[in-house]
């Protein structure tokens, strides 16, 4: 793997930042400052440029946001290692109880840290990454999520356009059990159709 690589040559992990948050990159590269094992080699503002980013750079750690403007974090992490097998995705985000976590977390990120940490705590846990491919946090109970894992995964494929069919295929439901998810998910978010559903969906922060 590259991050065990890179700790038996003594070469730097090598980092990509992925936030569309110039404050949040300037402030994670102002952390890792100063630490030689270290090196930020990029950041991108978008899930597409980030994949363009690990093809090219081939990061050891990808330091992930959880929203950014073009794509789901869920669907990032597993276009990142497509094109960059041995890079580990960190999931960084300011709200570790959001019901994309769950979904990110099992689509192959390695980990997950909340953005209040401190420099020492960025650092620290992108050392364990590289080292053992995953790090692990206290974080709150995903059940203060309005829409459990299971919904949301059910939500952001709707947001994709697919239909019952195509979501019962994707996550192995039944048609009928997808219908289910989609009126509890539409009940909690008070849509009447699939138009208002997403349009909600994004007001309250969830794509």
């Amino acid at each position: 793997m590259a991050g065990a690589a890179a700790m038996l040559t003594g070469r730097p992990t090598r980092i990509v930042i992925v936030d569309d948050h110039p404050v949040v990159r300037d402030g994670v590269v102002a952390q890792l400052n100063g630490y030689t094992d270290l090196a930020v080699v990029g950041h991108a503002e978008t899930g597409a440029a980030a994949v363009e980013l690990c093809a090219r750079e081939q990061p050891d750690v990808v330091l992930l946001d959880l929203r950014l403007p073009d794509r789901l974090a869920a669907d990032v992490v597993p276009a990142v290692r497509r094109v960059s097998p041995d890079s580990r995705v960190l999931l960084f985000t300011a709200f570790p109880e959001h019901a994309a976590v769950a979904p990110t977390l099992a689509a192959g990120a390695s980990g997950l840290l909340v953005k209040d940490a401190g420099g020492t705590a960025v650092r620290d846990a992108i050392r364990s990454v590289a080292r053992t491919g995953a790090f692990r946090a206290d974080r709150p109970a995903a059940s203060a999520a309005p829409v459990t894992a299971r919904e949301y995964d059910v939500l952001r494929l709707v947001a994709a356009g697919y239909t019952n069919s195509e979501i019962g295929d994707e996550l192995n439901l039944s048609v009928n059990t997808v219908k289910s998810y989609l009126r509890e998910v539409m009940h909690k978010l008070a849509a009447r159709n699939r138009a208002q559903l997403i349009a909600n969906a994004r007001t309250h922060g969830l794509l």
